[in-house]
């Protein structure tokens, strides 16, 4: 329920301005001051019925801090001016009225200039101050020296605490959370099919190369931060891969180039260790920190891999120029190597120098390809069946935006608002 205040002038009010004097105009029908809706009290709206005189006449929306004054302009706008339809709100939080006028008013003037309506937060105290009990009236002048004034009235616009322009966002967000949620609980009762991805099944290959031949795995997070998804994913990754490095007693090195992903995947790979019930063969050396320059750490990198020649390499997360540097020299000391990042514009050296390259999304299911963890398993099936009913809502979006724009179907009405229900606010 809107918390607004409203000034509806009638026929009454009509006669109280004395509209029979000379140099008197008509008040505008059901002429409204209230507080904007769909906002966090920033805004007031004024409204009225389109108006024969409206084409030659002036609106100015004026605005005091007390009944008697001093009145300073809020807005001035030309009486052919903007209609409540013009107002980019979708149907079901918004009346799309072209026979109704609207001034929305932000600011007010002061000494100081223009002031927000919703009080600046004080960066001192992180709080706002209260905001001030505004009294509004609308004056119109016409080209012809007609004038026309409303009576004083209080209004304070206030935040809403349910944007409803945004309903359909909610709703949307809580269909796929269903959604996942439901193949959660079925990937926890019943093994869900994952498509067979080439590269996680050679993981076993390089792991069990590196044993025979008695050479480390090397195994890099890539060069962002552990805010990134990447990152997360490339963590995730290394958990499984541990778990089998510690299977087959397997020397793994982590070289880092973020001090706090290092201090992340060191806690991973220990519970990898102990996961796999070798937790006297955890080394807390295997993930180190070389350096956070780009090229430094690519150099230090490639010189570990040219003097110890590893059996396997896989770079997983977000890369830049260093890509092809590693990729290179991990394919000149003749290891398997296995690439997976959502960086675009890397995919074609890792192509080129390895043997197997996770693509985008690939990166990201991985973790769950690899551990087949139910709350995984089903989160990533959730994400499918999500995107496969965005790809059907995005098909029939299109068909009827196409049969919209044949007018001889009558239809652009229903296809407006059809579209709206898909668009963000």
């Amino acid at each position: 329920m809107r918390l607004a205040a409203t000034l509806l002038i009638l026929a009454a009010c009509a006669a109280a301005a004395s509209a029979q004097e000379s140099g008197a105009l008509a008040p505008p029908l059901d002429l409204r001051i209230e507080d904007s809706g769909e906002d966090n009290g920033v805004g007031i709206d004024v409204t009225w019925r389109r108006m024969e005189y409206d084409a030659k006449a002036t609106y100015t929306v004026l605005v005091a801090l007390a009944k008697d004054g001093p009145w300073h302009e809020a807005a001035k706008e030309p009486g052919a001016g903007g209609v409540k339809a013009d107002e980019p709100l979708p149907w079901w939080a918004w009346s799309s009225d072209l026979d109704t006028r609207l001034i929305r008013v932000t600011k007010r003037d002061s000494l100081a200039g223009p002031q927000p309506l919703l009080p600046e937060e004080n960066p001192a105290t992180k709080f706002r101050a209260k905001t001030p009990e505004y009294w509004w009236k609308v004056v119109v002048a016409t080209e012809d020296g007609l004038r026309w004034e409303s009576q004083p009235v209080q209004v304070t616009p206030t935040g809403n605490f349910f944007a409803w322009s945004k309903l359909n966002t909610f709703l949307y967000m809580g269909a796929f959370t269903g959604i996942l949620v439901v193949y959660i609980g079925v990937a926890r009762k019943r093994t869900l099919w994952i498509r067979r991805i080439a590269g996680l099944d050679a993981v076993d290959e390089a792991v069990g190369r590196a044993t025979e031949m008695g050479k480390p795995v090397y195994y890099m997070t890539g060069r962002d931060t552990i805010t990134t998804v990447s990152t997360v994913a490339a963590t995730l990754i290394l958990g499984e891969i541990a778990k089998k490095v510690a299977a087959y007693d397997t020397q793994l090195k982590v070289p880092h180039t973020d001090a706090i992903v290092m201090a992340v995947c060191q806690e991973i790979t220990r519970e990898a260790y102990i996961s796999a019930g070798r937790p006297d063969a955890f080394r807390e050396d295997s993930n180190f920190f070389v350096t956070d320059d780009q090229f430094g750490y690519t150099a230090a990198v490639d010189g570990m891999m040219v003097r110890e020649k590893p059996a396997a390499c896989f770079y997983m997360g977000y890369y830049y120029a260093e890509s092809l540097l590693l990729a290179e020299t991990g394919a000149s000391t003749g290891a398997i190597q296995i690439a997976g990042t959502d960086a675009d514009a890397q995919l074609p050296f890792f192509f080129t120098a390895c043997d197997y390259t996770l693509i985008g999304e690939e990166l990201y299911a991985a973790g769950a390809y690899l551990s087949k963890e139910p709350v995984l398993v089903g989160t990533l099936r959730g994400q499918d069946i999500g995107k496969a009913v965005l790809l059907f809502m995005i098909l029939i979006g299109a068909v009827l935006t196409t049969l919209g724009q044949w007018g001889g179907l009558g239809m652009s009405s229903f296809v407006r608002s059809v579209v709206e229900l898909f668009k963000a606010y």
